[in-house]
C-alpha cells in the first residue's frame, strides 16, 4: 500500500499503444482531425490540442472536451501550473472518458510564458512533480485507470546539461509519472517564435535514447522532426514509440502506411479511406457544422500524388461556400482519379 508521503504511481500504458502517436497541435488536432486520423491509423494514440486547466474547469466543456467515440485511445493535453487546478481538470478529463491526461511542459509561446506554464515548467521540476502527484490522485479518485503523462523538451534556452534533463525526469517520475514524450529539442523562450522553436533548436534524439537506456522502467516516446516512415521506424530501436507532428498533419497518408507496417492489415487507397469518413461528415453537417471545419484537415491526403494540388484547390475554394456538402469531397476525389487515369493511359504501349 502506498504511504501518505509516497505519491501513487500512474497506471502503465500498454506498450503497443505507444508505438505510434500523433502530437497535440494547437489549431490542428481538434475532434474532426482526430476522427480522420483514426480512420487512417486504427492503432495510433491521438492527442487533443492543449487546453488550459482553467478553461476545462470554467469553459464550455462540450466544445473543449467533446469527442467522437471512434477517437479512442485519445489523450487530453492540459496546460497549467497550479496543482489544485490541474488536478481538478484532470478529474474532469477522466470523467469525460479520456484515456490519458498529459501535462504540457514544452510549449514555448509568449502566452504560456506569461502564464508560467508550458516549457517554463522545465525549470520548476518540483512544481511539475506536485502537479503530477495531484493529477494522479485525482484520476485515481475518478475510479478509472487513467494514466498521467508528461510531454517535455530537453531544456530551456542555454540548458545543455543532460544531467539536468535527467534530474527533471527523475523528480517527476518519483511523483508518479511513468511515461514521458520527449520533444528532443530545447525550447527558446526569447527570440524565437513557436514555429521557429519547432525547427531551429537542434534535435538531440540521443538524449531520449540515453534516458530510455538509463531508466528502462520509464516509457519514453520520441517527438520532434520525424518526417518519414524510415525515421519513425528507427526510433523504435531506441524508445517505446514515435510521435509524429507536422508530418502526420501535412502528409496524413504516412499515418496509414505506418499503422499497417507496424500493426498489420492491408494498405488501402486514399480515396477508399476518405470515403469512409462520409457518415461522420454528413452527421456533422446535420448538426450545423460547416464543411470547411472538417475538410481543412484533409488537404494533405493526396500530397505528392498526381492531382494532389487540384484536390486541395477544390476543397479550399468550395468548402466555405453556403450549402457545401459531401458532393464537394467526391468532386475532389474524382479529380485525383482522373489524373491517375490519364497517367495510366499515357503509359500504355502504342
Amino acid at each position: 500500500m502506498t504511504s501518505p508521503s509516497q505519491p501513487a504511481a500512474s497506471p502503465r500504458i500498454d506498450p503497443a499503444a505507444l508505438r505510434l502517436s500523433v502530437a497535440p497541435m494547437m489549431d490542428w488536432t481538434d475532434s474532426h482531425c482526430r476522427v480522420f486520423h483514426r480512420l487512417l491509423a486504427p492503432h495510433a494514440r491521438l492527442y487533443t490540442e492543449m487546453v488550459h486547466a482553467n478553461a476545462v474547469i470554467h469553459g464550455d466543456r462540450e466544445r473543449l472536451l467533446g469527442m467522437d467515440a471512434s477517437e479512442h485511445p485519445v489523450a487530453l493535453q492540459l496546460g497549467g501550473s497550479e496543482p489544485e487546478l490541474l488536478a481538478q481538470a484532470a478529474r474532469i478529463g477522466a470523467d469525460w472518458g479520456y484515456d490519458e491526461i498529459n501535462l504540457n511542459c514544452g510549449c514555448p509561446s509568449d502566452r504560456v510564458q506569461a502564464g508560467r506554464f508550458g516549457a517554463c515548467l522545465m525549470r520548476e521540476p518540483a512544481l511539475v512533480a506536485d502537479s503530477v502527484a495531484a493529477m494522479v490522485a485525482a484520476c485515481t479518485a475518478s475510479g478509472r485507470d487513467v494514466p498521467v503523462t508528461v510531454k517535455c523538451r530537453l531544456g530551456v534556452d542555454d540548458d545543455h546539461d543532460y544531467d539536468c534533463f535527467r534530474a527533471f525526469i527523475d523528480i517527476v517520475a518519483d511523483a508518479g509519472c511513468g511515461m514521458f514524450v520527449v520533444h528532443a529539442r530545447n525550447a527558446w523562450l526569447q527570440g524565437l517564435s513557436p514555429k521557429e522553436n519547432r525547427e531551429v533548436p537542434p534535435l538531440r534524439y540521443d538524449w531520449a535514447y540515453r534516458l530510455k537506456r538509463e531508466r528502462p522502467d520509464l516509457q519514453v516516446v520520441v517527438n520532434g522532426g520525424i518526417a518519414d516512415a524510415g525515421e519513425a521506424a528507427a526510433h523504435l530501436n531506441h524508445a517505446d514509440g514515435a510521435m509524429l507532428g507536422r508530418a502526420a498533419y501535412h502528409t496524413p497518408y504516412l499515418l496509414h502506411r505506418l499503422d499497417v507496417a507496424w500493426f498489420g492489415g492491408e494498405v488501402k487507397p486514399r480515396a477508399e479511406l476518405l470515403r469512409a469518413l462520409r457518415p461522420y461528415v454528413e452527421a456533422q453537417l446535420e448538426r450545423g457544422v460547416f464543411l470547411k471545419h472538417i475538410t481543412r484537415h484533409l488537404l494533405g491526403l493526396f500530397a505528392n500524388e498526381r492531382g494532389g494540388r487540384a484536390f486541395r484547390q477544390v476543397l479550399s475554394e468550395g468548402a466555405h461556400k453556403p450549402g457545401a456538402d459531401w458532393s464537394l469531397v467526391e468532386r475532389a476525389i474524382a479529380i485525383t482519379e482522373s489524373f491517375a487515369t490519364a497517367h495510366d493511359s499515357d503509359r500504355q504501349p502504342a
